[in-house]
């Protein structure tokens, strides 16, 4: 996106109406034509977590998901606080399953993490190029605020935005949306033009 490495990792909520399961369509909101694609591993907490350090925070990890924080970018950057484009209804998929840690290799490194839209790879990278691997996420977090069991955070996403192109590219209606986590799983959804 052009902007510097950041030395904290930036925050932003998402209201659980805006999430949708694996194969559910994702909603384009009849007020914006930037829908836009961010592939992600999702980790759900397992069990209470509240000031805890970094090199214990991968035992409060219950598993796994897939995550694709689609985001309606000119909502987005209407003000300096991302909530508005983060939290559309029925724009976020989730899922499909929950793969536990003992799955996969520590704090889920090393897996390959992608998308596509109508078949054409749009993201490609992997979760050991996190800014902000998933125990230092969780010992941030923490500090701020109790974790509870099933909450879910997603830990960022590779390069290959359509926003961060040239020209920008965004979600068109009837497209085809799949996004992957190596290990984990898989999403594939349709978007549909939400109606007033």
């Amino acid at each position: 996106m052009g902007r510097p490495t950041p030395t904290h990792p930036t925050l932003f909520a998402k209201y659980d109406g805006s999430l949708v399961g694996a194969h559910d369509d994702i909603h384009m909101p009849p007020v914006s034509d930037e829908l836009d694609w961010e592939a992600e591993l999702g980790v759900v907490i397992g069990r209470r977590a509240r000031h805890v350090a970094r090199d214990e925070a991968l035992t409060y990890v219950g598993g796994y998901t897939v995550v694709n924080d689609v985001t309606v970018r000119d909502w987005q950057h209407r003000t300096r606080e991302f909530l508005s484009g983060k939290t559309f209804e029925a724009t976020t998929p989730v899922g499909p399953s929950l793969v536990t840690a003992d799955e996969l290799p520590s704090g889920a490194s090393g897996l390959t993490v992608g998308c596509s839209v109508d078949g054409h790879t749009m993201q490609k990278s992997n979760t050991s190029d996190l800014l902000f691997d998933v125990a230092t996420t969780i010992a941030y977090i923490s500090t701020i605020i109790t974790l509870l069991p099933g909450d879910l955070i997603a830990t960022g996403t590779p390069g290959g935005v359509g926003a961060g192109r040239d020209p920008k590219v965004f979600l068109r209606p009837g497209q085809q949306l799949v996004t992957f986590v190596e290990g984990v799983g898989e999403l594939s959804n349709t978007v549909v033009k939400d109606q007033l």
